[in-house]
């Protein structure tokens, strides 16, 4: 509660204590570890930050066998803070390649894995791994897809790290397809007003202009964007603070293409 009121100091003060309380070893003992990092983490004390994700990820690591569901969502918390520290080896080779060894090997959390590939894709996307990043997400959609139905808005937001990563290698067409897919989701699942749906347009505009081509109705479309402006100026604070709406559903947040053909994707 203190972290999540950005008392950080306090937070850490707090968990200091209870750490002390612990058994050693123990995954409590591993989860007040990984809320101390996060607690210095936002206050970027980032070498102390790793030292308590060390504790926490060692002790995570000997009940793999024993407890895999749990380690894999501690992993996948963990990565984010990893992400945070700009650690993304770390988090990818480390954490989420793991996590989605342990889930791969779950049937009954066979949901997940789609949601910790996106992630996967995204961070390889930020590192500039594009083609592996092309394959993962394109995988990521499948999975989505598969668990969760065609038009579920992470399917959307997963689309469009897809069609930035298309754009890297100069791929527009396939672009503008998987663009014009995620709008269509986000339309559906979000509504055409909402700040996700109208990113979703932006990129497919500027997919369009990549060929040379408006589309059939971007223009008319994009209206929306102008009439909205405020949205999009709260769109990073709030971002900052997003919380998926279903457990398993971790996603990473939008790429957005800019029109030097960069991939800036934004948290």
């Amino acid at each position: 509660m203190q972290i999540a009121l950005s008392r950080h100091e306090e937070a850490f003060n707090t968990l200091k204590g209870i750490v002390q309380q612990t058994e050693k070893e123990s995954e409590d003992r591993a989860m007040v570890f990984a809320a101390m990092a996060k607690a210095l983490c936002n206050q970027e004390n980032f070498p102390d930050a790793k030292k308590c994700l060390d504790i926490s990820c060692a002790i995570y690591e000997k009940e793999i066998k024993s407890s895999p569901d749990v380690v894999a969502e501690a992993f996948t918390e963990i990565s984010t803070l990893y992400k945070t520290m700009n650690e993304f080896e770390t988090a990818i080779a480390s954490l989420l390649r793991k996590t989605l060894a342990m889930l791969e090997k779950l049937r009954q959390e066979q949901h997940s894995v789609g949601s910790v590939l996106a992630r996967i894709g995204w961070l390889l996307l930020l590192t500039g791994k594009v083609e592996q990043a092309v394959s993962v997400l394109e995988d990521a959609a499948e999975r989505l897809k598969e668990s969760f139905g065609l038009n579920h808005y992470g399917v959307g937001y997963v689309y469009n790290n897809l069609g930035a990563a298309y754009l890297e290698p100069d791929r527009p067409q396939s672009a503008t397809q998987v663009f014009a897919y995620a709008k269509e989701i986000m339309d559906v699942a979000l509504g055409p007003h909402h700040v996700d749906s109208i990113e979703a347009c932006q990129n497919l505009s500027k997919a369009y202009a990549a060929i040379g081509s408006n589309g059939p109705s971007t223009q008319e479309e994009l209206v929306e964007v102008v009439r909205l402006p405020e949205h999009l100026k709260e769109r990073e604070a709030r971002m900052k603070a997003f919380t998926a709406p279903e457990k398993d559903m971790n996603l990473p947040f939008l790429a957005k293409y800019s029109p030097s053909g960069k991939t800036a994707v934004e948290r």
